[in-house]
């Protein structure tokens, strides 16, 4: 379902493009899939800021088209197939991409495939740089960046990776159809439409890294072990209900709602890991005694601190930009220990991707 007029025909020409896209971190979360990526239950997650890719895609005419892939500056030809497919899959709507080859150099800024979701800032990247590639094939000109055009990168993120159709937006992104919220859709992210209290607009985010290597099993098996899952229908039944209360919390503001709904899904997205057959465990010791450390903390400061977690160990740390500094003590004193080599990430709710280059 493609948002633009796809090209008839192109001059040779050579360029190069640039954007940094970020990724995102799930309040209540998809897990399980249907169709081409789309989800089982809707979804609603922040936008981040520091914790984002950088991706450069320089193309120029060639016959066949082909790509090399750079990561770091370093090829790296594993994750080639990947982009191989993605682009077989969108070939229709970008015709010219057999007549191009493309250089794509990119980088994110936080440790890959470690659960931060490095897919949705990458295919979130790859996706706007296509579309700009697009539109300077197209009339020459300089990228124009409209709401059709993000609705776009969107659209074709989502087939890349699905919760990357969520990076396309700053601040608070729902995907997945449901009923009782209007402009959301099963193809691609929209802004959340509810009334947000004015402490979710800069949230803080500091991930842990517990465990920054690679995960043990992938999102892309994690969601497929959700067929025939034996709780997938109450699971998908029970997120839309809670996508409604957490329309409800956003609205009123209310801290200690919020950090409870969320960590009832960080735990139940584990849960059904847990369940699946073949069950699979990504949660790490350090993960847990994090988790119990919160607990504690809040119990005994009344300092709205929340977790979530993504399919990964790492520890998502949520709270208001008020309490940053007691929340900063608190994880150098308590926390970081559980960390790989002490090391964490300060975070926040960010603005959405940046354009940095476009020329032709």
């Amino acid at each position: 379902m493609p948002f633009f007029t796809p090209l008839n025909s192109w001059e040779a020409a050579s360029g190069s493009v640039r954007w940094t896209s970020p990724s995102n971190i799930a309040l209540i979360k998809y897990w399980g899939k249907t169709g081409l990526q789309q989800p089982a239950n809707a979804s609603v997650s922040f936008t981040l800021d520091a914790c984002k890719t950088d991706t450069r895609v320089q193309f120029e005419p060639r016959a066949g088209g082909g790509l090399e892939v750079y990561l770091d500056g370093q090829r790296n030809e594993a994750f080639e197939p990947k982009i191989q497919s993605f682009f077989q899959k969108i070939a229709a709507d970008f015709p010219w991409l057999q007549d191009f080859f493309l250089r794509i150099d990119t980088h994110n800024t936080f440790p890959h495939s470690s659960g931060i979701a490095s897919s949705a800032s990458g295919m979130s990247a790859m996706a706007l740089n296509l579309l700009s590639i697009d539109q300077l094939l197209a009339n020459g000109t300089r990228v124009q960046p409209d709401d059709d055009f993000y609705q776009a990168a969107s659209y074709f993120a989502r087939i890349g990776s699905g919760s990357a159709c969520r990076s396309l937006y700053g601040g608070l992104v729902m995907w997945g159809a449901h009923p009782e919220l209007p402009g959301s859709s099963q193809d691609y992210g929209t802004r959340w439409t509810g009334a947000v209290n004015p402490v979710f607009s800069t949230y803080q985010d500091t991930i842990l890294l517990v465990h920054a290597g690679q995960k043990s099993v992938s999102s892309s098996v994690g969601h497929g072990l959700m067929h025939g899952h034996p709780f997938a229908s109450q699971r998908f039944a029970e997120a839309q209900s809670r996508m409604m209360r957490m329309e409800a919390i956003l609205a009123s503001g209310d801290l200690d709602a919020f950090g409870a709904l969320v960590e009832a899904e960080a735990l139940m997205l584990h849960a059904l890991m847990m369940a699946s057959e073949p069950y699979f465990l990504l949660m790490k010791p350090g993960t847990v005694a994090i988790i119990e450390k919160i607990w504690d903390f809040r119990k005994q400061n009344a300092v709205p601190v929340h977790f979530t977690l993504d399919a990964g160990a790492n520890v998502h740390l949520l709270y208001p930009a008020s309490y940053q500094n007691v929340v900063k003590q608190f994880i150098d004193s308590e926390l970081a220990a559980y960390c790989e080599q002490k090391a964490y990430i300060c975070d926040a709710v960010g603005q959405g991707p940046v354009l940095l280059e476009a020329d032709l």
